[in-house]
């Protein structure tokens, strides 16, 4: 298949070359040259403009910060929309607002271009291995004709609902991921200063109620100083933005959310937004005066 890719960063990039790998030709634009460097080997053609990348794909993806960054690729002057036949097919996989996602669609649909929201977790290490969940929002018959591809970046593939419920679920995988990590870091934290050695409480917590795999693979990085990004804070801390925006139009209480949120701010703040978002630990162990 002809197929586009826009945005080939931290995510976009592992998740293109499986579509490459599995034989599909690539049509790519990118902002910087430098993301375009690990597609010399495979068939893929790089083009100047979004516009240029649809004119000549069937299916395009784009795996893009935020909602203004995919605003401007598929409607920009020189957009997706600007290049396309009827009948494209655009599918965001950036983790943007559920209602954003739906002006989006609503904004391609006069142009016959059909759109899905598919956000993805499971960070660079999923998107490496094939092993991704993604959760898609759109028609039915749209996502059966993508979910082959699907398939090739991600191990779990789930059609949530209409345009915008795959944002609403993965604004509920940020909520659990993010207060996990926070709980897992305060945790391990707390036995660290109790004068108790944190690997063997881990190892106890595994075998009852409060395992998780946030508990295992997280809080082993923790222990490890692993702080590496594979999903960088800066990133969560968006997305927790999100999480409390939509809370505020709803009009719910997310009291967990809201702490978590003000603690990856904090990260932010204190220059950790570039590493991962197990380094809430080295956060806390600042609060708490230990040299992080």
């Amino acid at each position: 298949m002809q197929i586009g890719f826009i945005g080939l960063g931290l995510m976009g990039r592992p998740m293109a070359l499986q579509l490459a790998r599995a034989g599909h030709q690539l049509h790519l634009w990118a902002r910087r040259p430098a993301s375009l460097e690990p597609f010399q080997d495979v068939a893929a053609t790089c083009h100047a403009s979004p516009a240029q990348v649809a004119a000549a794909a069937g299916i395009v993806f784009t795996m893009v910060a935020d909602a203004p960054d995919v605003e401007h690729v598929a409607l920009g002057s020189d957009g997706l929309a600007a290049g396309a036949r009827r009948g494209l097919i655009v599918v965001d996989m950036s983790t943007i607002a559920p209602a954003a996602a739906q002006r989006i669609g609503a904004r391609l649909a006069p142009a016959g271009i059909e759109f899905l929201d598919a956000p993805v977790s499971g960070g660079e290490v999923g998107a490496i291995n094939a092993a991704l969940t993604i959760m898609v929002g759109g028609k039915a018959e749209v996502f059966e004709r993508v979910r082959p591809l699907f398939e090739k970046m991600g191990k779990s593939v789930t059609l949530i609902g209409d345009c915008g419920a795959g944002q609403v679920a993965k604004a509920c995988n940020q909520i659990l991921t993010g207060v996990g990590v926070a709980a897992v870091a305060e945790a391990l934290n707390f036995a660290t200063r109790s004068g108790v050695d944190a690997a063997r409480v881990r190892e106890a917590l595994l075998g009852g109620f409060a395992y998780s795999r946030i508990l295992e693979n997280h809080g082993q990085r923790m222990l490890d100083r692993n702080f590496k990004p594979g999903f960088k804070s800066w990133m969560h801390q968006k997305d927790l933005r999100i999480v409390m925006e939509e809370a505020h139009r709803l009009g719910l209480a997310l009291p967990s959310s809201a702490a978590t949120a003000q603690m990856f701010n904090a990260m932010v703040g204190s220059g950790l937004g570039d590493e991962d978002s197990v380094a809430m630990l080295k956060l806390l162990e600042k609060m708490s005066g230990q040299d992080a």
